[in-house]
């Protein structure tokens, strides 16, 4: 048996923690986002399964839902490119800044969005050098922003909304809430 690694907070750099925020599998992804919404809101763990957290203070069940933003390489694997396309298939070969988002084709899919479970939805997408956080309520998800609830044949009351380099600019003009760089979650985190 291996014993999990035991780092010294003071020796994680932002550059690390944000290669491993890219790193975690789904779930472990979503709590961590979880986490950061938590601390930034400053509010309670949920009343049940159906939603993420809970604000008491305003009475309002949150959901948190977030992706990472990767380069879509959309390039056929063949004979003559597989080593290539195996190692451009990095998270970390994919990963882009925030500013590069008109030049870098990309589709943060925010999926399993059951609006009649949450009153706020914060979502938003992990870039490589910062992480925006939109927000909007359950009543406004809609067409305003492309969002289909046929995510999953028979899946009543769930669906799903795509952020792309087509749709980003909707999201930050409406909807944006906050952004942080990794040195300031980094600082979030630790406390």
């Amino acid at each position: 048996m291996v014993s999990p690694v035991v780092m010294n907070h003071e020796d994680i750099s932002p550059e690390n923690l944000c290669r491993g925020i890219f790193s975690l599998n789904t779930r472990r992804f979503g709590t961590v986002a979880e986490i950061l919404i938590k601390k930034i809101l400053k509010i309670d763990k949920s009343l049940d399964q159906f939603h993420d957290l809970y604000d008491k203070g305003n009475d309002k069940r949150i959901e948190v839902k977030f992706s990472r933003a990767l380069a879509i390489n959309d390039v056929a694997i063949s004979s003559e490119n597989i080593i290539e396309s195996i190692l451009l298939a990095s998270d970390f070969n994919r990963m882009f800044r925030s500013d590069q988002t008109e030049v870098c084709f990309f589709d943060c899919n925010i999926q399993q969005v059951k609006k009649k479970e949450f009153d706020l939805l914060y979502y938003g997408i992990f870039f490589s050098d910062l992480v925006e956080i939109f927000e909007i309520e359950s009543k406004d998800i809609g067409s305003n922003i492309f969002y289909s609830d046929k995510q999953h044949k028979g899946n009543k009351g769930e669906g799903q909304f795509h952020i792309s380099n087509k749709t980003i600019a909707l999201h930050r003009e409406n909807y944006f809430f906050r952004s942080f760089t990794y040195a300031d979650l980094l600082r979030m985190l630790k406390t």
